[in-house]
């Protein structure tokens, strides 16, 4: 596995600190985020999961924890959308770049509004996907805010 993706590749360039973790990817698991949490010895608090959704048609990426569920009418408001709903998987591998399980929310084809769960900002690190699956980005949340220029709201359930 490589260390190079363009989600790392992409921090790289914007000089943001950041470290990686390879794991074994369960390509049985139910819930992709826990699994790489349990995988990696992490709180599934710290492990963030990149959603892909079509805010009033338009692609859009949510980070929330690994263990909690997006809130469609949260993160709508949010973006300043009206209606959010899950982006199809085939969608979501050709907007992002990546294959499901491994979408990151840097280094995509084509940058997207995101918004990262405000429950980020209450941690020193936090892990996010590298870009492939089997590969974490632990990094600071406030890093990650400033080189994204993301929104930082309430997202979750």
């Amino acid at each position: 596995m490589s260390d190079s993706t363009p989600a790392t590749q992409a921090l790289k360039k914007g000089k943001v600190d950041f470290s990686l973790l390879h794991y074994e990817y369960d390509h049985e698991a139910d819930r992709v985020g826990l699994q790489a949490a349990e995988a990696i010895g992490a709180d599934p608090a710290e492990v963030f999961k990149s959603l892909m959704v079509e805010l009033d048609g338009k692609p859009v990426c949510a980070v929330v924890p690994s263990d909690c569920e997006v809130n469609m009418k949260k993160l709508a408001k949010a973006l300043g959308g009206k209606r959010a709903a899950m982006m199809q998987p085939a969608d979501a591998e050709r907007t992002t770049g990546y294959k499901v399980g491994g979408i990151s929310p840097l280094g995509q084809r084509k940058r997207v509004p995101t918004a990262l769960d405000i429950s980020a900002m209450d941690k020193a690190l936090i892990h996010i996907n590298g870009g492939q699956r089997g590969l974490q980005i632990k990094v600071a949340p406030k890093g990650l805010v400033d080189f994204m220029r993301c929104v930082v709201a309430d997202l979750v359930r």
